[in-house]
């Protein structure tokens, strides 16, 4: 098995606004290893968005490949590539997205429930609901499963978001941004989680951002200009 875990080779990304054609991403070639950080570093607008949601199979190349564990999964089917999504990468994002309606715990098991069929999850549910009340103690919140959204700070949410990224046991987490939201002592607080986890787990990491200090955290940068790696 390759050390590689996700790749992009000669990937493009177009997209058209009525007669124009607009190209976000211009023939990049991308490897993050197992349990390598990385962090992918440039402006607003250089296509460092579009490039983690590409690798995370959210979206799909105009043009290259993409390949998880050697194999090449962007010609998948949408309902594979969910599958492979849902089981594989965990997301942190800047804005949460968490249901608003559900308690922290809820929002964490709503992610054991995505890549299975009612009937397989009604046999693993206790087990399950054990791993997500034992994430949300692992990242502090113990003390918080049964509040909404709304009862939570930004970095609480975003902590919630970290655990459920983590209930399928992942190979790899992209986070976008995800101290953006949050005050530095809070954003501190949040990446020495997600740089923790990452550590404990073996987990590859993608880290957008374009906060020089922060990218020196991690075990590479990358930096992306125009749609093209740079450096």
């Amino acid at each position: 098995m390759t050390d590689t875990l996700l790749a992009a080779e000669g990937v493009t990304k177009e997209y058209s606004i009525g007669s124009r054609t607009i190209a976000v991403l211009r023939g990049v070639d991308f490897a993050l290893a197992r349990g390598e950080t990385v962090a992918l570093l440039g402006s607003s607008g250089a296509g460092k968005s579009t490039l983690l949601h590409v690798l995370g199979l959210l979206d799909s190349p105009t043009a290259g490949r993409v390949a998880f564990e050697g194999r090449r999964v962007d010609d998948l089917r949408i309902d594979e590539r969910a599958r492979l999504r849902h089981a594989r990468i965990g997301f942190v994002f800047q804005f949460y997205h968490l249901i608003p309606e559900l308690t922290a715990y809820d929002n964490v098991r709503l992610g054991s429930m995505m890549d299975r069929g009612l009937f397989a999850w009604l046999r693993t549910r206790r087990a399950l609901s054990a791993r997500s009340k034992d994430l949300l103690e692992r990242v502090g919140l113990g003390e918080r499963t049964s509040h909404r959204p709304a009862e939570l700070s930004g970095g609480e949410r975003q902590r919630v978001a970290i655990a459920r990224a983590l209930i399928a046991e992942p190979a790899a987490i992209l986070a976008d941004e995800p101290t953006g939201n949050l005050d530095s002592k809070t954003a501190a607080d949040v990446l020495d989680l997600l740089f923790g986890v990452s550590r404990e787990r073996g987990l590859a990491l993608l880290l957008v951002t374009h906060d020089e200090a922060l990218a020196k955290r991690c075990d590479r940068v990358v930096r992306l200009h125009d749609g093209r790696i740079v450096d």
